[in-house]
């Protein structure tokens, strides 16, 4: 079974390396289980709607985009159920830098929250995105590879503590002079959060969700925090409408 071309349209069309991994693995399936593109489909009808969309993708750009032709079926695609994001406090923010003792950790945890970066920006951020004078961060590695401005807040710069590398340089390297491990990355968030006392189920995008919703929150126009959290559609930006309680304060001063 030769998946060479699809791993070849994948990287000419710069998905990321997790995505080409999946892709790859099922396309193997469903090449090896000799079904047609809908009854693959139903073996994955009990998962999860992330792990439906993903599957259908997957033969969706096999059939378009390595074997040149219409894809089959009209999979429906399960509705999306909208969950509200969890959101920390400014304090539980707080208590979760302080009570971090490794000064890197504590460098990750701040830059998720107080520049609201993804997971993977944080991974990918070099000295070279960072300008002190001007204030700015300038995410080169940012999620669809679109680029984009952030403020480069004064406890962000203040946690640096004068650290500074060659340019090229990642920002955060491990022990082993290499790029965090999202799951590491993870674990520190969780565990930190734990010791912090939080009963919150809290990831790295819990930090993003609640700089978006502190913003947000403190009067910032919602299509300035579209623009900081580098969304394509405003719908994305306005969940954070629905966990914000400045206007929950005012109503139950009315009672």
């Amino acid at each position: 079974m030769d998946l060479t071309k699809l791993d070849q349209e994948l990287k000419l069309r710069k998905y990321s390396p997790e995505t080409r991994t999946s892709y790859t693995k099922t396309i193997e399936k469903f090449l090896l289980s000799n079904q047609s593109a809908r009854d693959f489909m139903l073996n994955y009808s009990d998962k999860s709607r992330s792990r439906v969309r993903s599957i259908y993708f997957a033969l969706k750009f096999y059939y378009e985009k390595v074997l040149d032709n219409p894809f089959p079926e009209k999979l429906p695609l399960v509705k999306k159920s909208q969950k509200l994001p969890v959101v920390l406090s400014k304090e539980e923010i707080k208590r979760m830098i302080a009570t971090c003792n490794n000064v890197k950790h504590q460098q990750i945890l701040s830059f998720l929250y107080y520049a609201g970066l993804r997971l993977d920006e944080v991974r990918n951020l070099k000295w070279a995105d960072l300008d002190v004078d001007r204030k700015i961060i300038h995410l080169k590695a940012a999620k669809g590879e679109k680029e984009r401005i952030v403020f480069f807040h004064d406890n962000l710069i203040a946690s640096l503590n004068g650290d500074h590398s060659s340019a090229g340089e990642l920002l955060f390297l491990s022990n082993l002079k290499k790029k965090y491990h999202k799951r590491t990355i993870e674990v520190i968030v969780k565990s930190v959060a734990a010791k912090s006392g939080i009963k919150k189920k809290v990831t790295p995008h819990t930090l993003r969700h609640s700089f978006a919703t502190h913003l947000l929150e403190a009067g910032v126009d919602i299509r300035y925090i579209q623009c900081l959290l580098g969304h394509k559609d405003l719908k994305t930006t306005q969940i954070y409408t629905h966990v914000a309680n400045k206007d929950l304060k005012n109503l139950a001063s009315l009672i």
